[in-house]
């Protein structure tokens, strides 16, 4: 702990840098009034508010850490660059530049030259206390384990929005933070290792060290649902990144009405990479023959063209490159080009009879009308799908459409299907980017990544996730599976992050015992911090949501941000009890996150982190997922603090398959089992031999038992 007078020191710094902060947000302000014209001062004007916002809010902590190097003023560290060019020069760096990387990387084996850390903390720009680390000589043995800063950043209470880590950056997420703008890079890390917000940070970084080739409108993030993209929209901004574009995986593509439910067989043949070759061969299918002669009728004159001229035009534009419509607007130029030889005027050749007979040979389509004529007809279907498809997935995507287009109603797993007919009708999106982040890439279907592969403009995306919670129709075990439908114009490096920083080691461990079952090939992940053990809560089924509900409340009243995380067969029953208490809460199916209770589905959770997590009925939460023991470690792992097991059935059902050794993973410590718990894992595991050996064989079972049980 500094002292006060070190303290007294820092603040006047922190004061000073305050009010030349304000002093240029000012300066800032006032620089459109010079502009002579409306559109140059709204320019100015909108130039003056990025360049305000660059600098940090008003009592915001101007710092958060200073290094010190031999001989040297020390340099002060913050989100934001401040100068103040007239008394005292730059007065904090911003952390994205070269000068700050020594502050994320230095270590007592390798201290970059620097004397001394210091690391600040603050409310607003109010310095509560200043830690040090100060490099000496002697180099600490062991691993390196987490500093006080760290501690004490993981220990705040959260909220319905993620915060930055610009203070708490690691040197192994520094590092990911400066990887190549040119390549795909795959960051892959499990729960609580601070995937997203080192993707953020990346963004950041990239955007200050090259201004050159990327701005920040032309950067998308791309989430897996609304309510994730609502708990990262802060984290930008606040790091001066006002205009990036973040969007949930399902706004790419046309808007429309959204809702429809989909049998999970049918979303696995939807999101399917063939699909995009169905509806390329359904498009092409709407192109017409002309007849062996086309009369038309032009201002009260006749005109007769040959259909083999017209067929042949036809044909090329067919076999053609392009998209549908342009290819369109160029068979209409070979019509009025054969009238125009023909004695007509230009004028002339746009009369209804031509665009009659454009609109039979190649029929004008929208995305939303082609797809919904497309799935209502049988016969279109079968002719799309060819040998591609099965009659049984045929008849699976047949569907009755609405009598309106205005009323049809789209699945999420149509969405990327729209967006493939719009791209082969229209051509690439007119909004496209030099940078893309996607997180939780793994569950994404091919069709869902195509679409965000057509809107990268370079090829350069950051891709996150942890195969060890991949789940759902689109579960995978390997990340080839994810970039083989993403642009392969950079290369590909898959990098780990190791530690975790933010789910306590007791729960991540309770968590990590579903693993060799869930995802036998991942590595566990190396957890830095204590917090409390779980908390099973066994119960009736009648006192299930009563129970569940109250836990909340106790940790809301303790001022914590709280997931319920629930099955849809116990949603009824706790949305019942959060009523019957007359409770606040927040629905994430509705993109909502308030402060205090929020009630979630396990899929809605990925990505999520709360103070405390209460999870009901694991049993049903595996049985409703085709990964389900990885949906539970999701719902398990979406804590930073406190997690409680409501149940009737198993807190931590498991199936008494092993893997097999070679592909097993370490095992992590096993906590305490409650005595009833005992009981019944035993004698499952009696009833399971008992079923599967023969009599004569029990003596030598249990021997081989025994033995695997000591070793």
């Amino acid at each position: 702990m500094a002292s006060a007078a070190e303290i007294q020191s820092e603040q006047q710094y922190f004061d000073r840098a305050a009010e030349a902060r304000e002093r240029a947000k000012a300066a800032a302000g006032n620089a459109p009034g010079a502009a002579a014209h409306a559109s140059a001062a709204a320019q100015l004007a909108k130039y003056a508010k990025a360049h305000r916002d660059a600098l940090g809010a008003t009592g915001s902590a101007v710092a958060h850490g200073r290094i010190d190097l031999p001989g040297e003023d020390p340099l002060y560290i913050g989100k934001h660059l401040i100068s103040d060019r007239g008394h005292h020069g730059v007065l904090v760096i911003s952390w994205t530049l070269p000068a700050a990387q020594p502050y994320y990387k230095a270590t007592h084996a390798d201290p970059l030259g620097l004397t001394r850390r210091r690391t600040f903390h603050c409310t607003g720009n109010t310095i509560d206390d200043c830690t040090d680390v100060v490099f000496a000589a002697a180099v600490p043995e062991g691993p390196p384990g987490p500093d006080a800063a760290l501690l004490r950043a993981l220990a705040e209470g959260r909220t319905g929005n993620m915060r930055d880590i610009v203070a708490t950056i690691q040197a192994a997420q520094y590092d990911v933070i400066q990887a190549s703008l040119d390549s795909v890079l795959v960051i892959e890390g499990g729960p609580g290792s601070g995937k997203t917000a080192v993707a953020l940070h990346r963004v950041s970084w990239l955007l200050v060290n090259h201004a050159d080739r990327l701005r920040a409108a032309g950067v998308l993030v791309v989430g897996p649902h609304p309510t994730f993209t609502r708990y990262i929209s802060t984290v930008l901004p606040d790091l001066g990144e006002q205009d990036v574009v973040q969007r949930d995986i399902t706004q790419l593509g046309p808007t429309v009405k959204r809702g429809r439910p989909e049998p999970v067989a049918l979303s696995r043949i939807k999101g399917q990479a063939r699909m995009a070759g169905l509806l390329a061969r359904a498009i092409r299918q709407r192109i017409g023959r002309p007849e062996p002669a086309e009369r038309l009728q032009l201002d009260g004159r006749f005109v007769t063209l040959p259909g083999a001229e017209i067929g042949a035009a036809v044909a090329d534009l067919h076999d053609g490159s392009g998209p549908y419509a342009q290819r369109r607007a160029q068979l209409r130029d070979v019509l009025t080009a054969m009238l125009e030889r023909r004695g007509f005027t230009a004028a002339q050749a746009r009369q209804r009879s031509v665009d009659n007979l454009l609109e039979r040979l190649w029929p004008q389509l929208s995305a939303q009308a082609f797809v919904r004529d497309l799935f209502s007809s049988l016969d279109r279907l079968r002719s799309a799908a060819g040998d591609a498809f099965t009659a049984a997935e045929v008849a699976q995507l047949r569907r009755r459409s609405a009598d309106r287009l205005s009323e049809q109603i789209w699945s999420r797993d149509d969405l990327p299907l729209l967006d493939e007919a719009d791209f082969l009708i229209n051509g690439r999106p007119a909004d496209r980017y030099g940078h893309i982040v996607v997180d939780e890439a793994q569950d994404l279907s091919p069709m869902q990544l195509r679409a965000i592969a057509r809107r990268s403009a370079t090829g350069s995306l950051t891709v996150l996730g942890d195969l060890a919670q991949s789940t759902g129709p689109w579960a995978r075990d390997s990340w080839d599976d994810v970039t083989a439908h993403l642009p392969g114009t950079h290369p590909r490096t898959v990098t780990q992050l190791r530690y975790g920083y933010r789910v306590p080691r007791q729960v991540y461990e309770f968590a990590a015992l579903l693993l060799p079952l869930a995802a036998p090939r991942s590595v566990p992940t190396e957890v830095v911090r204590d917090g409390p053990r779980p908390g099973i809560h066994r119960v009736e089924a009648a006192d299930r949501a009563g129970r569940a509900v109250a836990i909340a409340q106790a940790h809301a009243a303790e001022r914590r941000f709280v997931g319920i995380i629930c099955p849809p067969t116990c949603r009824a029953d706790v949305e019942a009890a959060l009523a019957a208490n007359d409770v606040a809460w927040s629905s994430a199916d509705r993109g909502e996150l308030g402060n205090a209770i929020n009630l979630v589905s396990p899929q809605e959770s990925k990505g999520l982190k709360f103070d405390a997590v209460v999870v009901v009925e694991p049993a049903d939460i595996v049985a409703g997922d085709e990964h389900g023991h990885r949906m539970l470690y999701v719902a398990f792992t979406r804590t930073t603090g406190h997690l409680d097991v409501v149940c009737v059935g198993e807190p931590l059902p498991m199936h008494l398959v092993a893997p097999e050794p070679a592909l097993r993973p370490p095992a992590p410590a096993i906590p305490a089992l409650e005595p009833v718990a005992v009981a019944r894992l035993a004698g499952e595991i009696a009833e399971r031999v008992r079923r599967q050996t023969p009599s004569g064989q029990w003596d030598e079972v249990l021997a081989e038992a025994a033995r695997l049980l000591r070793d």
